[in-house]
C-alpha cells in the first residue's frame, strides 16, 4: 500500500457553526426532517413561549433558529433574532429579553437544497409600503422557480435562495389589503406548506389545500398557539384545540380570530412519513397519536411477516414504538439491542474510511451481551440508499447476532419527495432499481420485509372516506397529490 493511501490529510469540519450542513454526506443516510414553525398570538412574553416551543420541535431542524415578535397592543414594532445552530445556542436569556411582545412566530430549519447560511434562516423579515412582514414556513413550494423567474422579470430583487421569499414578494406587489394579498398569494403557489405570516398587527396561519404538512392550534388563556406538532403545545401548557384544516386561512388581530379559506379542501394527503418517522411519538396528527400508530405498524408487520427469532430490537429512536408492537404481537421479547449516542452531533474528523466506520459506532452501538448468539429481528422505519441498513446489520453481526431479520414499517421508498422532505434523486433510492430480494442481499440481511401499503394505511387509521385514508404515499406509489416538475431539484422553502 502506498504512502499516499495511508497518509490521507485530515478532513476537518470547517463550518461557521457546529451544525452547518448536518446530515449531508452523513454516516447515516436517513431521511431528514424539513422544518418546524411556531406561532403565538395574544400571550404575554411570546418569545419565551416560542423558545420552549421550538425546543420541542428541534428534531425537525437543527441548522438554524429564529423568532420574530411584535406587541399587538402597542405600535407593533418588530423585534427579531435569528442564528445558526440549535435553539439553545441561538437564544440566550439576554437575547430573549430583547424580544418583547405578545405575538411571535418562530422557526427551526433544516435546509434541504437551499444554502445553509444566515440569510436563509427564518422567519424571513421584510419591510414594504404597508409596514413590516415576517414569514415562516414548513414545506416546499413546487412552482416557486417559475414564480420567482416571473417576479425577477418584473423587477423583484430576491435576498435569499429560500422559496419562502416568493410569498413575501407576491404579498408586497398586491394592491389589496394584507389579508386579501395573502389569500391571492397562497392561491398562486402549489405544494405542501404550513405558513405563519405576521405583520405589525395581524397573524395569518395557513395550511396547503392537501394538508401535506402538519399544523395544529392550541389555546393558552385568552391567546392562541400554533405549532408543527402538538408536542410543542404541551411544552408550554397550551391546550390542543384542533388541527388547522387544509386550505384554511386563520386571521388573528385585535378582534380575535377569523376563520376563512383561501382554497377548498382538495384530496387530503398528509405526509405518510410524518406518521412513520418525522413527528415525535408524543405528538398527535389529525387526532392520531404517533406512538400508537407506530406500534400498530409493528403489529401489522408481525402479522404480515412473522419470523421465528429470539429478540426484537428497534433502530433508535423512531422505530422503538414499532419494535414494541412487533414484540407484543409475536411474543418475542423486546430488547435494547441498539443504543444511540445522542451527543455526538456531527463527526468532526474522518481521516480514513476505517475511522469513518468507527464514527458509525460513535452514533450507534450494538449491545453485545443482548444480541450475542441470538436471532435478531431488527425493526426500522425506512431504507433510503441502503448504506445505513447495511452498516447496522453488520454491526449486529459483529456483536455476535447469529441471524438478522430486517422488518421495515413502510413500503419500499422508491420516489423522491417534492413537498419538503430531503430525499435523494430517484436513481439514488435503492428501491427504485432493486427488488426486495436484491435489497436484502445488498444490506446483508437473512430476510427482509416491507410493510404493505394496506398494512400502513390500516395501522395509521384516519379518514375512511379519503384516498389512502388521508395520506400522501407518493414516495411509495408515485401518485403525487399536486402537479410536480420531475426535472426540478426539489428545492425546499425551508
Amino acid at each position: 500500500m502506498s504512502d499516499e493511501v495511508v497518509k490521507q490529510p485530515h478532513q476537518l469540519w470547517t463550518g461557521a457553526h457546529y451544525n452547518e450542513g448536518i446530515g449531508r454526506d452523513d454516516i447515516f443516510d436517513k431521511l431528514r426532517e424539513e422544518c418546524g414553525v411556531y406561532g403565538v398570538w395574544n400571550v404575554p412574553n411570546a418569545a419565551s413561549l416560542s423558545y420552549y416551543g421550538l425546543h420541542a420541535l428541534q428534531h425537525r431542524g437543527e441548522e438554524s433558529a429564529g423568532i420574530c415578535t411584535a406587541d399587538s397592543t402597542q405600535d407593533g414594532k418588530f423585534n427579531y433574532h435569528r442564528g445558526m445552530g440549535l435553539v439553545k445556542e441561538v437564544f440566550t436569556q439576554d437575547v430573549l429579553e430583547t424580544l418583547e411582545g405578545n405575538a411571535a412566530i418562530g422557526h427551526v430549519r433544516y435546509s434541504t437544497a437551499g444554502e445553509s447560511k444566515l440569510a436563509n434562516a427564518q422567519p424571513l423579515i421584510f419591510k414594504y409600503r404597508k409596514g413590516d412582514l415576517a414569514v415562516a414556513t414548513n414545506g416546499n413550494i413546487v412552482n416557486a422557480p417559475s414564480i420567482r423567474e416571473e417576479l425577477e422579470n418584473l423587477g423583484s430583487i430576491f435576498q435569499t435562495s429560500s422559496d419562502t421569499e416568493v410569498i413575501a414578494h407576491l404579498i408586497a406587489r398586491s394592491s389589496k389589503d394584507f389579508v386579501g394579498a395573502a389569500k391571492d398569494a397562497l392561491q398562486r403557489i402549489v405544494g405542501g406548506f404550513a405558513f405563519l405570516i405576521m405583520t405589525n398587527d395581524k397573524l395569518i396561519v395557513a395550511s396547503d389545500p392537501h394538508g401535506l404538512r402538519p399544523l395544529v392550534m392550541g389555546r393558552l388563556g385568552n391567546g392562541y398557539v400554533f405549532a408543527s406538532e402538538s408536542c410543542a403545545l404541551e411544552t408550554v401548557g397550551a391546550e390542543y384545540e384542533r388541527d388547522v384544516q387544509p386550505g384554511e386561512l386563520l386571521v388573528l388581530d385585535e378582534n380575535g380570530m377569523t376563520v376563512d379559506r383561501f382554497a377548498p379542501l382538495e384530496r387530503r394527503a398528509t405526509c405518510a412519513m410524518e406518521y412513520i418517522y418525522f413527528a415525535r411519538p408524543d405528538s398527535d396528527i389529525n387526532g392520531i397519536n404517533l406512538h400508537s400508530s407506530r406500534k400498530r405498524m409493528g403489529q401489522k408487520l408481525a402479522v404480515e411477516a412473522f419470523v421465528d427469532a429470539d429478540i426484537v430490537t428497534g433502530v433508535p429512536d423512531s422505530s422503538i414504538s414499532a419494535a414494541i408492537g412487533y414484540a407484543e404481537q409475536t411474543g418475542i421479547p423486546y430488547e435494547l439491542g441498539l443504543i444511540k449516542n445522542k451527543y455526538t452531533g456531527r463527526t468532526f474528523i474522518q481521516p480514513s474510511q476505517e475511522l469513518r466506520e468507527k464514527g458509525v459506532k460513535m452514533k450507534l452501538s450494538a449491545v453485545r451481551k443482548v444480541v450475542e448468539g441470538k436471532r435478531v429481528v431488527m425493526i426500522d422505519d425506512s431504507i433510503v440508499r441502503g448504506t445505513t441498513s447495511l452498516r447496522i446489520v453488520n454491526m449486529l453481526r459483529e456483536a455476535g447476532a447469529t441471524e438478522v431479520h430486517v422488518r421495515i414499517t413502510s413500503p419500499p421508498f422508491a420516489n423522491p419527495c417534492y413537498y419538503g422532505i430531503d430525499t435523494p434523486d430517484r436513481k439514488e433510492l435503492i428501491a427504485s432499481s432493486k427488488t426486495v430480494e436484491e435489497i436484502r442481499q445488498a444490506i446483508n440481511a437473512d430476510s427482509l420485509y416491507f410493510l404493505s401499503h394496506e398494512g400502513l394505511i390500516d395501522a395509521v387509521g384516519g379518514n375512511d372516506g379519503a384516498k389512502n385514508r388521508g395520506m400522501c404515499l407518493a414516495c411509495f406509489d408515485n401518485d403525487y397529490p399536486t402537479p410536480v416538475d420531475f426535472s426540478s431539484d426539489k428545492s425546499c422553502s425551508c
